[in-house]
């Protein structure tokens, strides 16, 4: 057993979120980003990027409830959860976004959650380069599908091309703000950018 999984098996948030039945620790980000900026409303269309293993789309259902919907993106195979639909796909493909706008249909969808992150080289800029890549793939979706007043919401890792995807970002929103959640790892560069109220 490695040292990195032996200290993760430590941590409070792993331990809740297998206490509590939550698929991943980063449920609990969700919740307390959620707590404190209130973007998900109950029975939301909610498109969850990134989604395996599935914790956000667990905490998003919980939100949105029964009249709310939900789908979840990723490469990774998502085990299924009741009354959400998973997509096994490359975002970056524009065969996946054709899909995906082919399901949401003309009225949109009122939050899109990214909490993609890239393959961790080792090497922190290249790192940092591909996580606002993959930002920005999410917010040319936004710009396509999001309703207006729409919520969004994207991980990403601060870096020397952050200014420049922020200087994008904020123009199309009425409200935006970058937080850090407490569930975050303390060692962790990433941080949430959020943008409220879509411009459209």
């Amino acid at each position: 057993m490695t040292r990195w999984y032996q200290e993760k098996k430590k941590e409070y948030f792993y331990k809740e979120a297998k206490r509590t039945g939550y698929r991943s620790r980063s449920a609990f980000k969700l919740k307390q980003i959620q707590r404190k900026f209130k973007i998900i409303n109950k029975a939301d269309f909610v498109l969850d990027f990134g989604a395996a293993p599935g914790g956000w789309s667990q905490v998003t259902n919980e939100i949105v409830g029964e009249n709310g919907k939900i789908i979840g993106i990723d490469l990774s195979y998502i085990k299924p959860i009741k009354g959400i639909q998973f997509i096994q796909d490359d975002l970056t493909k524009k065969s996946t976004i054709l899909k995906i706008k082919k399901i949401v249909g003309e009225n949109g969808v009122d939050v899109i959650l990214s909490d993609m992150s890239p393959n961790i080289s080792g090497n922190y800029s290249i790192d940092h380069a591909n996580s606002i890549y993959l930002c920005k793939q999410s917010l040319n979706l936004a710009d396509q599908i999001l309703k207006k007043n729409g919520n969004f919401l994207c991980k990403l890792f601060m870096g020397e091309e952050f200014d420049d995807f922020f200087n994008i970002f904020k123009i199309r929103f009425k409200n935006v703000k970058l937080y850090s959640p407490p569930a975050s790892r303390k060692s962790s560069s990433e941080i949430y950018l959020i943008g409220r109220f879509f411009k459209k």
